[in-house]
């Protein structure tokens, strides 16, 4: 796993969470934000296991904290700038790009808890590559479709009363789908699987109460 990756992820939905937060209250995407999350100037190693990230100082000593690992997804804790960051995390089951076999960096898919910015259960996708300014993605998952604003390679979704349905469905059903569209006009195609993400959010939810 590129924890560096992560960890910059992390403090950038830190930081701007609350532009988003406030948008979301108003039931749309913060216009003129910085991006939240940079593509990698150099393409981050493969990651190996999701279960056990290594070691680094990055971030001051923040790294992710591995507390518990449920099928496919990782519950882990961080401290990014200081503030708590409570998270599920799962990479692709399986990834495509349309043309075919395009590079990019490793994908992942986040259920993120900000105690601090009394954000819970906050869906993201880091897509692993810059995506077309101004695009929306799609994430679809228990027969339904969602909209996703975009911006940098983060993914959030663009109406925030529907996330609570959202994380529900996801808790129900066995698999995700997420399509984008990248700066250079590649489509991609990820499709996670939910096998032990409601363990994982139900751990998080006694971990990061405060």
């Amino acid at each position: 796993m590129s924890v560096r990756r992560i960890l910059t992820f992390l403090m950038a939905m830190t930081a701007l969470c609350g532009m988003i937060s406030l948008s979301h209250a108003q039931g749309s995407a913060p216009k003129g934000a910085k991006d939240a999350a940079k593509e990698s100037p150099k393409p981050a190693p493969a990651a190996k296991s999701a279960a056990k990230p290594e070691a680094t100082s990055a971030a001051g000593g923040a790294e992710p904290t591995l507390i518990g690992q449920y099928g496919t997804w990782g519950a882990y804790t961080a401290t990014p700038n200081g503030r708590k960051v409570c998270f599920a995390l799962a990479k692709p089951s399986s990834s495509k790009t349309n043309p075919p076999n395009r590079p990019r960096d490793p994908a992942y898919a986040f259920v993120s808890t900000r105690p601090a910015e009394k954000v819970v259960n906050e869906v993201s996708i880091m897509i692993g590559y810059a995506l077309k300014p101004g695009s929306e993605s799609l994430l679809e998952v228990g027969g339904a479709s969602y909209a996703m604003y975009t911006q940098g390679d983060g993914l959030w979704i663009k109406n925030a009363a529907e996330e609570e349905r959202l994380v529900d469905a996801m808790r129900k059903s066995s698999d995700l789908t997420v399509k984008g569209l990248s700066a250079k006009g590649t489509e991609t195609t990820d499709i996670f699987s939910l096998k032990g993400l409601s363990q994982a959010l139900d751990r998080l939810s006694q971990d990061c109460k405060r």
